[in-house]
């Protein structure tokens, strides 16, 4: 698209929702800009993981190739480890993540965030895409003949698009502005984040999960030398990792006695900054009005206990897309499929993760006899374990399985 012309769309959000959708649109040759707040993307301590089915859509997209020949990692191998299993069983138990080859579907694959955005950035505009930066003032006009009106370069400018995606984040202005509802539940735990360097000695095909004393932790591979770690906390403990010493503090617990090899996480060097964020999920009935539609984590997001987030915008992109294309009109209607799929996906996936954090995420002696009860329970089939929809996607999964009864079970235990 030529500096000057006004679009056809407008993505409000250049991070990696915005930018996959408008590569895709812009390869098939309508005008697309994208307006970015930011000048430089920075390290948010979320959004490296991209879950099996999820690389699934990037290949749909055709934006797999792009994160490969970038750099993407891809993980072999699963073991959950923690408090309720010895480790050696436990390793026993490892999964071999490529092995969902055979349902078509290739490992998760792994890239720093900023990085990741910065790469599909490349590709936008590649593709034709303008991408402006550094964009304030934003205000979007709803209605059949959307309005855009935003600050750029002290410059106040204009856009008429057709129609105005929002990819703009949890604390969408495009959503607020079109007047979509968002539903939240509450926080119900804290999670901190790190990448950290130079961890030599730790397998770069291995992701771990597990529960230990009064955290839970997780650890994702970006190389042969990277990792990016995190920790789950109790929201009673909200000064765990505050103040400066955050970082050492952080590495520390990463000392894990039920984690073979830990030492080697715990001794790594800090490559970014030691951030906490709340652990909850946001949706949206309705991700669209006239003139708008919202993508990722703009109509909702998952509690990021299970990284679903990149998959979850993936799909976004790829069903916004295909119904776009299908249809030129773009009007409000024509977006019902993607809401329709889009309730009922984050539906399972809140109950994924709510299940999860239950289990995982609770601390002290009667959340251990819970997991101890929960394992025992799974070796003789006789509690259901939606974590697999984590790798093959919750549609895969029975419907029968996403039910309230799941988590009263566990809070009963």
């Amino acid at each position: 698209m030529a500096s000057g012309t006004n679009p056809e769309i407008v993505v409000v959000g250049g991070g990696i929702g915005g930018s996959a959708l408008a590569t895709v649109l812009a390869r098939e040759g309508i005008a697309t800009a994208i307006l970015e707040k930011t000048t430089v993307h920075v390290d948010h301590v979320r959004g490296e993981w991209v879950s099996p089915w999820g690389v699934a859509e990037t290949q749909r997209l055709g934006l797999y190739d792009t994160l490969i020949g970038a750099g993407g990692h891809h993980l072999k191998r699963h073991v959950s480890y923690g408090d309720d299993i010895d480790a050696e069983q436990a390793a026993a138990q490892t999964l071999d993540l490529c092995a969902l080859e055979n349902m078509g579907l290739k490992p998760p694959l792994c890239m720093r965030h900023p990085y990741m955005c910065d790469v599909l950035n490349a590709e936008a505009i590649k593709s034709g895409v303008e991408l402006l930066r550094g964009v304030t003032d934003v205000e979007v006009i709803a209605g059949a003949a959307p309005e855009v009106r935003f600050r750029h370069e002290e410059q106040n400018r204009k856009f008429n698009p057709r129609i105005v995606i929002g990819a703009d984040g949890r604390n969408s202005i495009v959503r607020g502005q079109a007047g979509i509802e968002q539903h939240r539940d509450g926080t119900h735990h804290l999670m901190a984040g790190m990448l950290v360097d130079n961890v030599d000695g730790w397998p770069q095909d291995l992701q771990i999960f597990g529960t230990e004393d009064n955290i839970n932790f997780l650890a994702f591979p970006q190389s042969a030398t990277r990792v990016r770690l995190y920790i789950c906390y109790g929201l009673a403990d909200k000064r765990r990792f505050a103040g400066p010493d955050n970082q050492a503090r952080f590495l520390e617990a990463f000392r894990l006695s039920t984690v073979p090899r830990s030492e080697y996480l715990a001794g790594g060097t800090p490559a970014g900054p030691c951030f906490s964020y709340g652990n909850e999920d946001s949706w949206t009935d309705t991700p669209y009005s006239e003139g708008v539609v919202l993508i990722g984590d703009a109509a909702g997001h998952n509690d990021p206990i299970i990284g679903q987030g990149l998959s979850i915008t993936y799909r976004d992109v790829r069903i916004v897309r295909d119904l776009m294309l299908d249809n030129r009109d773009w009007r409000p209607e024509i977006f019902r499929p993607y809401a329709e799929e889009r309730r009922e996906r984050m539906r399972r996936l809140r109950l994924t993760a709510s299940s999860l954090s239950i289990l995982n995420a609770e601390f002290g002696a009667q959340a251990l006899q819970r997991r101890l009860k929960v394992r025992e329970l799974r070796s003789q089939n006789n509690f259901p374990d939606l974590a697999a929809a984590t790798f093959v996607g919750p549609e895969v999964l029975p419907a029968e399985m996403f039910t309230e009864d799941i988590l009263q079970r566990l809070r009963s235990m």
